[in-house]
């Protein structure tokens, strides 16, 4: 053990050594790709992610969290051994982004909601691309086809749950949480009385609530920053120069082994690392029929790039959570995404496309078009967590007014 230890740390030693080296040599370029990290993060990460992480944190302390696992146990547990409360996690992550489920996952971890195993089960399941994402950046953004999106979309989240079914065989004899006990009641009578215990024993007031809800959010969102600048300078160092000319090349053998396009090489190193410039890379590439790079871009969009691993990895480091299931299962979401992008190709796009048409990502598209995709749907996405937590926190407030008046 000692010597794999030994072994791995001066791998990785050397290979930070080489790019402190790169970097030095080209300051300008770590700069260029540093700012557009940032950019990136600012503009489109910042505010799509940090209202949601707010929110999920203050639901989880005004006991919403609780009163939706007594009603989504009958659900959640058959299905994906993993107890109702997991559904908020896994409907979050679906609406949101990558980190906000591995957020949940840990979450609901540290509350003691889940065990360690379920907890392993709903990062894998929750931790995936996001609606708005998938629709505007990459079918608007890269592809220019709004309606590639849907086949992504739909490749993506079919997978996760897919997953979730096979989750069910991961540590079959591993801890599960206690099911929601009093089953003579009601189940929504038993779902109030579950909030308002957790409001009995949460001991912060509302405003500390909210506050501790926007600085953890502060503090995750930061750390996905730094990962999205260093990650961006890794990227531009791999993918220009003989760098990415030595990686590519056995990736391309190999995928003419598998009879697969040998241009899409490229895009996979890229996408191994960061899956938004890996999108940019699959449109450009010349040759490959339009149905092979939404199957190779729809299993790059379910594996997320090493990025947001590192970014999940950090989350997950305050609980018990372990990275290599996560790491494993991924691989598998990204198959199971490509065989299912594969499939629904034809379902989904109809006999309107030409499979053989070359598309540039760089042709002239209205830039009002794109900023008015953008504005509906990100006001959507707002809107609708909005209306559904704001639902919600009024609920949370009327159990405790019932609650004094003896009602429960």
């Amino acid at each position: 053990m000692r010597v794999a230890a030994l072994f791995r740390n001066s791998v990785w030693a050397g290979l930070l050594l080489l790019l402190a080296l790169m970097m030095v040599g080209n300051l300008q370029l770590v700069f260029e790709a540093g700012l557009q990290g940032l950019k990136i993060w600012w503009d489109i990460v910042f505010p799509a992610v940090f209202p949601v992480l707010v929110l999920s944190e203050f639901m989880v302390g005004l006991g919403i969290v609780h009163f939706l696992g007594v009603l989504l146990e009958p659900i959640m547990r058959p299905l994906f051994r993993v107890p109702g409360s997991g559904g908020f996690a896994m409907a979050m992550g679906f609406i949101s982004s990558y980190p906000v489920g591995a957020r949940l996952a840990a979450l609901l971890r540290s509350e003691k909601l889940v065990t360690r195993p379920e907890g392993e089960r709903l990062l894998c399941i929750a931790s995936t691309a996001d609606p708005m994402f998938i629709l505007v950046a990459i079918s608007v953004g890269v592809f220019q086809d709004a309606t590639l999106g849907v086949v992504i979309a739909a490749a993506n989240f079919a997978g996760a749950i897919l997953l979730g079914f096979l989750l069910r065989f991961h540590e079959p004899r591993g801890e599960s949480s206690a099911p929601v006990k009093d089953q003579k009641k009601s189940l929504l009578l038993r779902a109030f009385h579950r909030m308002h215990e957790a409001q009995i024993q949460e001991k912060r007031r509302m405003m500390e609530l909210l506050s501790d809800a926007v600085t953890n959010a502060f503090q995750t969102l930061f750390g996905i920053g730094a990962f999205m600048i260093v990650f961006s300078v890794v990227i531009r160092f791999v993918s220009t120069g003989s760098l990415s000319d030595l990686l590519t090349a056995p990736l391309a053998w190999t995928l003419s082994m598998l009879h697969l396009p040998q241009a899409l090489a490229h895009s996979f190193v890229v996408g191994f690392l960061e899956v938004t410039q890996s999108m940019r890379a699959i449109a450009d590439a010349v040759g490959p029929d339009m149905k092979s790079k939404i199957v190779v871009a729809s299993a790059l969009v379910a594996w997320g790039g090493i990025s947001v691993h590192m970014q999940v990895a950090s989350i997950i480091a305050p609980t018990d959570i372990r990275y290599k299931p996560y790491f494993l299962y991924k691989i598998v979401h990204a198959v199971l995404a490509a065989v299912l992008a594969f499939f629904l190709w034809e379902p989904l796009r109809g006999a309107a496309v030409r499979t053989d048409e070359a598309v540039s990502v760089f042709a002239p598209l209205p830039q009002p078009a794109v900023d008015s995709g953008w504005a509906f749907l990100y006001g959507w996405h707002l809107g609708l967590i909005g209306l559904v937590i704001g639902g919600f926190v009024l609920m949370a407030g009327a159990v405790k007014v019932l609650s004094r008046l003896r009602i429960f």
